[in-house]
């Protein structure tokens, strides 16, 4: 190899000018690499010198070419021998070596290179010197870190990680996604997300369509989704984030998908949203409390309880009395002896909103059939839940009509009105198919109510007498 003296190499291969035309040739070649090139010959002088390597370094090729190695000029002189030692041995190594060092700039600064080196052989086989091509080792890192993160990100992260195609179909799937997601990695790629998520996938679709349009949006969003698994369906919460990905290989952006990485919030938001809900009833307890004290008759101050129960928690609610003498219908033990009867005090309007409305002590008893949930409710003193689900339209409506409650109604919870160790009959609260079943914390919540309202409604016995 070669470079011609306008550029700063000596020229060792005599005056001819077609040979010098040629080496011309060469150090133009060698000037556009984009790779760093010098050159040593068998004692360590530097032959060649290309504009790659003076750009990283600073020194021209009439800087560095006829200075011997790296010494005194582009190498700490602390780490000279070392360096030296290891360039040179590539001229008796096979094939080419590599190896990682600290150069010096020509102001001064330190770079830190990856080298390969080889040696050049001359005409009789024997070392004539050794080619050196260098780069700046922060660019191969940063490509080795950006691969290393993306292996593990598909491999070991602990929230899913989903590349989604332009058409909004899975192209990439860590193992955190495919097990949130209940399936193989490869059985998820290509599959429309409806597939997948049975409900919410419009909320999540509409969140990739907008990222592939506008970009990333400023701050995680948190998606109810329920997600086909095999065991059956799941309800699941997933903080989900947003990158628009596009090619980095043309000038304008061209948009390869987006990338969404989610984890699973579920029980943190479950429990955040029951922190919430306690919060909200108790503070409906304590007001209805106070707007109870205010009312002068005492049955009143019930329907007070009961509208604010109401708030959130159901769509109606009814109040059934036992008919006639507790102390003559419980037993010594507190078993009740003759058959139950219940009569309407109170009750929701049905069909329109408004407040509870208390019925004349005078009505007669209610038909329940036997086994109505308000029956057994007096029967075992304690809540009582009973559901329509999984039956259809015409099957809930005959359901509740059944029980003698309002159209629509789908969930029940009863709970005993008890007073000073005597049953004064049953609370009744209704929801609707827009609502989901009652729970356990919803009989806790229904049994604190009752009690209050059993307070009130003894006191208004006690009064008429």
């Amino acid at each position: 190899m070669s470079a011609s003296r306008r550029s700063g190499a000596t020229d060792e291969l005599g005056p001819d000018e077609p040979e010098r035309d040629g080496a011309d040739l060469l150090a133009a070649l060698l000037d556009g690499m984009d790779a760093a090139l010098c050159a040593f010959d068998a004692d360590g002088i530097v032959t060649h010198w290309n504009r790659e390597a003076e750009r990283i370094l600073g020194w021209s090729a009439a800087e560095a070419v006829g200075r011997r190695g790296f010494s005194g000029w582009a190498v700490r002189s602390a780490d000279a021998d070392e360096v030296e030692a290891r360039l040179m041995a590539a001229m008796q190594a096979p094939g080419r070596q590599v190896h990682e060092f600290a150069l010096l700039t020509k102001d001064g600064g330190r770079v830190l290179v990856r080298t390969q080196s080889s040696a050049v052989r001359g005409p009789d086989g024997k070392p004539a010197g050794l080619y050196c091509a260098f780069s700046e080792v922060h660019t191969q890192i940063d490509l080795e870190r950006s691969i290393a993160l993306s292996e593990a990100l598909f491999e070991d992260a602990s929230w899913g990680v989903v590349l989604v195609d332009a058409d909004l179909r899975p192209a990439v799937v860590n193992v955190h996604a495919a097990r949130a997601l209940g399936a193989g990695r490869t059985a998820l790629l290509g599959r429309p997300l409806g597939d997948l998520i049975s409900q919410g996938v419009e909320e999540l679709e509409s969140a990739l369509a907008h990222v592939l349009a506008e970009g990333a949006p400023p701050a995680p969003a948190e998606l109810w989704v329920t997600v086909r698994l095999p065991e059956g369906d799941a309800r699941r919460c997933w903080r989900s984030g947003f990158v628009r990905l596009a090619s980095p290989l043309t000038e304008e952006p061209v948009p390869l998908g987006v990338g969404w990485l989610f984890q699973d919030v579920t029980e943190a938001k479950r429990t955040e949203q029951e922190a919430a809900q306690l919060r909200f009833r108790a503070n409906q307890l304590h007001r209805a409390s106070r707007a109870a004290a205010e009312c002068e008759d005492p049955a009143e101050a019930a329907t007070i309880h009961l509208d604010f129960a109401l708030a959130g928690f159901a769509d109606h609610a009814l109040i059934d009395l036992v008919v006639g003498d507790e102390q003559a219908d419980e037993g010594a033990d507190g078993d009740r002896t003759g058959p139950v009867r219940l009569a309407r005090a109170a009750a929701t309007p049905s069909g329109a909103p408004g407040p509870s409305l208390l019925v004349s002590r005078t009505t007669l008893p209610v038909r329940y059939l036997e086994g109505h949930p308000a029956l057994q409710c007096v029967e075992r003193t304690g809540s009582v839940r009973a559901g329509a689900s999984g039956r259809d339209a015409t099957q809930a409506r005959e359901w509740a009509e059944a029980r003698q409650w309002p159209e629509g109604t789908v969930h029940a919870l009863c709970a005993v009105l008890r007073s000073r160790a005597r049953t004064l009959g049953v609370v009744t609260f209704l929801r609707g198919p827009s609502r989901t079943q009652f729970e356990r914390a919803d009989a806790t919540y229904a049994e604190s109510v009752a009690a209050r309202i059993a307070g009130t409604l003894d006191l208004a016995r006690a009064l008429d007498r």
